[in-house]
């Protein structure tokens, strides 16, 4: 917020104006001034909570202006309702905070009782106790009270202060003064900053921990006493906590609660906008989702750094070192976040990935899982480095975007060439019954179930693939089950496509034929690269029931003749490879119609450089004989 609108109401000659005027002036105004001030407007300053800009505009409540007073209550930003004798106090329960409700503003209060030095009913604490409090206890919207004096000069800055930080720093959405004990929303907030500053995950924050928190929150170094006064106003609680080994949660959220008591609920609220909560205590639309552009033909994987932080992520959370995550492992992992991605629930994870004979997800799994999700959806992998508490290494100024990168865009030419992206997507077409998924199983590693169970719903599993020559890339297998003809028929999901894997059961005399229904049926296949493979090779090999048999079609086509495989086979895993190359290499499995014409731009690049060589021989001949 860059404006705080203050609404300085109360009865008449409660000395609304004398306040303002004293704040102004920083003196006491004995000549008499006008009955309401003109707005003033105070700049941003040194000691102003957030350094907002301040507008103060004083009010009437005589009642021919009680349409003024309506308008200014209504554009305010909170409400200073001054009183200074018996009569005007007992007015702010019988008229004021009534009219307040009945405007419907949500604004908060502070209850000023001005003119302290002509009272005679006692201290401040009698004050607070006898007047003010009873009503605090009433009207909710009270955020805080006060006892000035224009004349003495006494508490005047402090109550347009209170003013400001009863917006900047709200109360309201922390404290829940009835029950005396913080609101679940700031709880909830208040378990994430702990989960994400306990750096070992021991449940505990050490005194590292703590020292690491302070410098964050507050930029500035946690004294020993500091962190002693601290651990022992937590054990003195009613439920004391053991702060020997550390401040466990329960003391975390009970130091926050001291402070809500202690009226220092700004340093609340300094430690939930360092980690990006929103005055409602959600986190900032702009942190979750940062702006983050794909050009056309380009993808999105994750960098090194972020690659790094899900290793770690995994190694710090699997805590019986069995080299997968469990479901309560994962469980605690995800505690921060609002659980699971909804594209991991809808790709029926982690059966979507390498999992250990226990069925847990392994780190292999996990990292592919993370650069299927980058690939499919980077905007979830944002929100979800963004609650998993990934920090770049440049500092805070530097987003989560720097955990993903944008590949060079791909463009699909029939000539030789490489795509640099390591993540590829592929689908496996092919008639029901053909193996699909038997071939997602064996590329998850998983044992061969000779049990046929029809593919419905579109099916995806993600694995790494090791190239020739070591390099390593994801690849994406989906079978599309009923939504085959929906798919191939929407164009943005072509274009998200590396290559297309035709498979057929060489078994079977019916299934090649399918392949050549869906190539005429949707002839935009052609555009994209394909490798055929006749799948379960083990069994007898039948003549197909197609004008041309599958040799016969890829030749047609200059395609090479299908690859025979069994999932039973322990050459499978060639054909994934040769599937990665192929996405990688799209001219090595392009359809091709027609010859191309030969690509003669290395030969014009050699003689042009051939030609500038000549003509500096010549200028360098020409200047030797002119110099004889």
């Amino acid at each position: 917020m860059s404006t705080v609108r203050i609404c300085v109401c109360g009865d008449e000659a409660t000395g609304k104006s004398s306040l303002i005027t004293s704040l102004v002036k920083d003196v006491f105004v004995t000549n008499k001034i006008q009955s309401v001030l003109p707005q003033i407007t105070i700049p941003p300053s040194i000691g102003t909570p957030e350094n907002v800009t301040t507008t103060i505009v004083d009010t009437s409540a005589l009642p021919q202006e009680r349409n003024t007073l309506r308008k200014e209550i209504r554009k305010s930003n909170v409400i200073l309702l001054v009183y200074s004798d018996h009569y005007s106090y007992e007015r702010v329960a019988l008229f004021w905070m009534p009219y307040f409700r009945s405007l419907g503003v949500n604004v908060p209060v502070v209850l000023c009782a001005n003119k302290s030095d002509l009272t005679t009913n006692g201290n401040t604490a009698q004050v607070v106790e006898d007047e003010m409090l009873p009503v605090m206890a009433e009207f909710k919207e009270i955020d805080s009270c006060i006892r000035t004096s224009a004349r003495e000069h006494h508490n005047v800055n402090e109550v347009f202060f209170l003013c400001q930080k009863a917006v900047t720093h709200p109360i309201a959405p922390l404290f829940d003064s009835k029950e005396g004990n913080l609101k679940p929303a700031a709880v909830a907030a208040l378990n994430r900053i702990f989960y994400l500053c306990d750096k070992d995950q021991d449940g505990c924050l050490n005194d590292q921990e703590m020292h690491d928190f302070q410098a964050k929150c507050f930029e500035k170094p946690l004294s020993a006493d500091d962190l002693d006064n601290i651990k022992l106003s937590i054990s003195k609680s009613p439920a004391a906590s053991d702060v020997e080994n550390g401040i466990d949660q329960k003391g975390f959220i009970h130091l926050n609660k001291i402070f809500a008591e202690k009226g220092r609920h700004e340093t609340i609220w300094i430690i939930l906008r360092k980690f990006h909560y929103t005055d409602s205590l959600s986190l900032k639309d702009s942190f979750l989702h940062p702006k983050f552009e794909i050009p056309e033909n380009s993808s999105a994987e994750l960098s090194p750094a972020g690659y790094r932080f899900f290793v770690d992520l995994f190694l710090l959370f699997d805590k019986d070192n069995d080299g997968g995550l469990n479901d309560s492992e994962l469980d605690a992992l995800f505690a921060p976040t609002p659980g699971q991605p909804p594209f991991w629930l809808e790709t029926s994870f982690p059966s979507s990935t390498v999992r250990n004979e226990a069925g847990h997800i392994t780190l292999q799994g996990w990292l592919a899982q993370w650069s299927m999700t980058t690939f499919v959806s980077p905007s979830t992998t944002l929100s979800y480095l963004a609650y998993l508490g990934f920090e770049a290494s440049g500092g805070p100024r530097n987003s989560t975007t720097s955990a993903l990168k944008i590949t060079k865009p791909r463009k699909r030419r029939r000539r030789p060439g490489r795509v640099e992206r390591n993540v590829v997507l592929c689908y496996v077409l092919g008639a029901p019954s053909s193996g699909k998924s038997s071939l997602l199983d064996a590329f998850l590693n998983r044992p061969f179930d000779s049990l046929y169970r029809p593919s419905i719903k579109p099916r995806t599993a993600v694995n790494s693939v090791e190239l020739q020559g070591g390099k390593q890339c994801y690849l994406i297998l989906e079978e599309l089950g009923e939504l085959e003809s929906a798919i191939l028929e929407n164009q943005a999901k072509l274009d998200a496509c590396d290559l297309i894997c035709y498979t057929y059961d060489s078994s079977d005399p019916d299934s090649f034929s399918h392949i050549v229904s869906l190539r005429e049926r949707f002839p935009q296949l052609d555009e994209l690269p394909a490798i055929y493979t006749a799948l379960k090779a083990d069994q007898d090999k039948t003549t197909q029931r197609s004008e041309k048999q599958p040799d016969e079609y890829t030749m047609a086509l200059n395609m090479n003749s299908p690859l025979h495989v069994s999932v039973t086979w322990n050459s499978i895993s060639e054909l994934f490879v040769t599937l990665a190359e192929a996405a990688t290499n799209p001219s090595t499995a392009f359809p091709k119609s027609e010859e191309e014409p030969p690509d003669r731009t290395g030969m014009y690049v050699a003689l042009g450089a051939t030609a500038c060589a000549l003509i500096a021989a010549v200028m360098i001949w020409r200047r030797t004989t002119n110099s004889n």
